[in-house]
């Protein structure tokens, strides 16, 4: 069975110097390609508008700056990302409540999990599945 984010790329948005090293790690290790980790809107906004990535994965809080302009930015662009964060889903904008939350402290495996969902590469559990 190939890494389930093979040849997937992904933009991380991360300022947590530590968590953003173990997550390019393990993203890799899933087959990943990872463009960053990008600490800084300002940064990752250009990278946004250079494209060259297919998923992101966004921490709403870039020291002290919230995330939510690259948001709007992915949205407009028709590309699919996630947030990983400790800030709850009710202090989401209510135009992006509906994108995928990881919530802080999160296991890596997971969040690989959720990008492999939200890129297409896995199929989401059907509710009748998850009462089975």
């Amino acid at each position: 069975m190939s890494p389930v984010l093979s040849g997937c790329r992904v933009l991380v948005v991360e300022d947590e110097f530590f968590l953003a090293l173990e997550l390019e790690d393990e993203l890799s290790r899933a087959g990943a390609e990872v463009i960053g980790p990008i600490p800084d809107l300002g940064d990752a906004s250009r990278q946004i508008r250079a494209d060259g990535f297919d998923v992101a994965v966004l921490d709403i809080n870039l020291g002290g700056t919230l995330v939510y302009p690259l948001a709007d930015e992915l949205a407009a662009a028709g590309i699919p990302f996630l947030f990983a964060s400790a800030y709850p889903a009710s202090d989401i904008p209510v135009r992006h409540r509906h994108r995928r939350l990881v919530e802080k402290p999160y296991s890596v495996a997971s969040l690989v999990e959720a990008l492999a969902e939200i890129a297409g590469r896995l199929e989401a559990p059907r509710p009748e599945a998850l009462r089975a």
